[in-house]
């Protein structure tokens, strides 16, 4: 467990949903991109960029200072956020 985040993966749940609804999903869907939260481990949030943004050069940098940015603002300054590539949903140990 990240000892520096003083929140329950379940407590995560809720804010990481809304930040993600509110703000992160009508950037990405500006340019056709959408992203949905698989889950949260450990604090360690595991989401997944979809539509346009799967195979795009940039959503490298989408993920570090659109997604990453916001949730760290909004949550907290550690949390880890992790990019799911397709095919890889039950294979989160691996990333």
């Amino acid at each position: 467990l990240n000892m520096g985040i003083p929140f329950s993966d379940e407590d995560l749940q809720e804010p990481v949903q809304h930040i993600i609804d509110s703000k992160i999903a009508p950037m990405l869907s500006q340019d056709g991109g959408a992203m949905s939260l698989l889950c949260i481990k450990d604090s360690i949030i595991y989401i997944q960029l979809q539509g346009a943004c799967v195979g795009c050069a940039a959503s490298p940098s989408t993920l570090k200072y659109i997604v990453e940015k916001e949730l760290k603002s909004a949550i907290h300054p550690e949390l880890i956020i992790k990019n799911v590539p397709a095919g890889m949903e039950d294979r989160l140990e691996e990333l």
